[in-house]
């Protein structure tokens, strides 16, 4: 079966995981996770992106993130490109880091976001990496220390997260770790990471006795962690991005036309977009080229990064610059 497209909107709550290609260690020592802490400290704030939850294993990790204006991938190409090229070089090794593409689950945040927290950062307790609550408050590669205070993450937004538990600091502190005590009773919650109906359910328990009932058939869907509803509202509001794009790949656009509307505004040829170069007219050009591409087309960043001869990070920050071209002279792609 062809995996489905990713769901991805500014605003929304994900659930990310990334795994080592072939369940190897994309952590080989503390010097790793360091350089990938660094990635974040740089990108999170930068993608204007908020991270709640954060955890790192030895061959996977996990985020809980909001997607910042570009949307969740503009962060995790970056990140994840540049940490891969950067582990390959040090470690002298050749090839695909990571296996395929990340995982990435939008989540109803009224329902899941406490669960989530809490989930990903028992990981080390549940993998046993560290034996009990009180070496987890030590453990520096998760976000449960920054919680309690034990490590400063100056992007992690902690703020936000404690607010959910109590109205002040210290209480806000003494009812997160109580509910992160009572999770560790739970064991695994399978229902929070696979199985798109049951997700949607709301668990195996739940699906179970809606089977029994004949009510089976409610919405599902192996991107969302919500209920029917949520994901039916979910896959709405993608499907409209999905008619936008197909409304102007209608209307005869194509990136030879996208091409040809960018030119006629910055009054340059086509070389000039396609050759490399750090003239200002030339890295506004493809940047708005980038931006129309990607947003209005639908074209992939690898896509678009083989036809311009551009790395996926190049195009990632030409879309951003792009957008903020087209916003501050009002260009418009159809005319």
């Amino acid at each position: 079966m062809p995996r489905l497209a990713r769901l991805d909107a500014p605003g929304v709550l994900h659930h990310i995981i990334i795994r080592g290609i072939e369940r190897r260690a994309i952590f080989k020592d503390d010097f790793d996770r360091e350089n990938f802490i660094e990635r974040l400290s740089t990108l999170v704030p930068e993608t204007q992106t908020s991270c709640y939850a954060w955890v790192f294993m030895s061959n996977h990790a996990h985020f809980l993130l909001r997607s910042g204006p570009g949307g969740i991938a503009h962060l995790m190409r970056r990140l994840l490109t540049g940490y891969a090229v950067s582990f390959n070089r040090r470690h002298r090794r050749h090839g695909q880091l990571f296996q395929n593409r990340y995982k990435s689950i939008i989540c109803q945040e009224d329902v899941y976001f406490k669960e989530l927290v809490r989930y990903i950062h028992l990981n080390p307790v549940r993998a046993k990496l560290v034996p009990d609550l009180n070496e987890l408050i030590k453990y520096p590669y998760c976000g449960h220390s920054t919680l309690l205070g034990n490590q400063e993450r100056a992007w992690q937004e902690t703020d936000f997260v404690l607010s959910v538990f109590g109205n002040t600091p210290a209480d806000a502190s003494r009812r997160y770790a109580a509910y992160v005590k009572v999770g560790c009773e739970q064991g695994r919650r399978p229902e929070l990471t696979g199985g798109g109906l049951i997700r949607s359910l709301g668990g195996w328990a739940t699906a179970k006795k809606l089977r029994l009932k004949g009510q089976d058939r409610l919405k599902g869907d192996e991107r969302i962690l919500g209920d029917s509803d949520f994901v039916t509202s979910i896959l709405a509001e993608a499907n409209e991005r999905l008619d936008r794009f197909y409304e102007i790949k209608t209307q005869g656009y194509t990136i030879e036309k996208v091409e040809k509307r960018v030119m006629e505004i910055f009054g340059v040829e086509e070389d000039v977009i396609n050759s490399k170069g750090r003239r200002k007219v030339q890295v506004a050009a493809r940047s708005l080229l980038c931006y129309w591409a990607v947003r209005k087309l639908g074209l992939t960043a690898t896509e678009l990064a083989k036809r311009l001869r551009m790395t996926q990070p190049a195009v990632s920050y030409a879309v951003s610059r792009g957008e903020q071209i087209a916003k501050k002279n009002n260009y418009t792609l159809v005319v």
